[in-house]
């Protein structure tokens, strides 16, 4: 099998933050390393954090999609989507990719974000899927009632400057649900979102980790760790 047009064999710098960190400060370091990856200055990065309870509005956020905006900080980006929820026990990994060494194909990389998240739940026996016309990573269950529901449970929301990404992905390990219902996520009303935990399975964060980074090197790069944790 051919490698994907997302693939290159030089290492990306991966780095995994402990504490939570701010979105402003995240928004800004995502900024600058865009920009001095595109000067060719400094490597590739993935980077895996979690935020504080917070809202963001991509660039299609309507007013009517953010339901309670005085219960956390609300923050606007420029980011493809509309309103999604960042938190804690929630992965979020930024993704900064020179799309010129990787085919300048928009629609490839954004199916390979799909699929990274995909492979990864699969590592836990979680089947997602893709779901046309909807963004995000989709999940089916049973309500209980007999009838299959379908649900979020992981978001993509990404920016290219110069072919270089940057936002990323944000998948729900074990994050308090309820504090989606401030807004309605990524303006999709009639359906919900889920999480590993809510599915039953009891996933650490250092396991998400290690299973993203695996599934990440077999589509996009090698990975060499930073030292440095932003």
């Amino acid at each position: 099998m051919s490698a994907p047009k997302i693939y290159s064999a030089k290492p990306v710098m991966w780095q995994v933050s402990d504490a939570p960190i701010p979105y402003p400060h995240a928004a800004a370091f995502m900024e600058a390393r865009a920009a001095e990856i595109a000067a060719g200055t400094v490597n590739e990065l993935v980077w895996l954090l979690e935020h504080p309870p917070l809202y963001t509005g991509g660039t299609s956020a309507k007013p009517d999609g953010l339901v309670d905006p005085e219960r956390f900080d609300v923050f606007q980006t420029g980011r493809g989507g509309q309103y999604t929820y960042h938190g804690p026990g929630q992965r979020v990994g930024y993704v900064m990719l020179d799309l010129r060494e990787r085919g300048r194909d928009v629609s490839a990389f954004v199916r390979g974000l799909e699929q990274w998240i995909i492979d990864t739940l699969a590592e836990f026996e979680i089947i997602a899927e893709r779901r046309c016309g909807r963004v995000g990573v989709w999940v089916e269950r049973e309500d209980g009632q007999g009838q299959m529901i379908e649900e979020k449970i992981a978001a993509i929301g990404v920016r290219l400057r110069k072919w270089v990404s940057f936002h990323g992905i944000s998948i729900n390990l074990n994050p308090d649900l309820s504090h989606f219902s401030g807004i309605v996520p990524c303006g999709i009303a009639e359906h919900g979102v889920t999480s590993l935990r809510a599915l039953g399975n009891e996933v650490t964060m250092e396991a998400l980790d290690t299973a993203l980074r695996r599934n990440f090197e077999a589509l996009f790069s090698p990975t060499t760790r930073t030292e440095h944790q932003a």
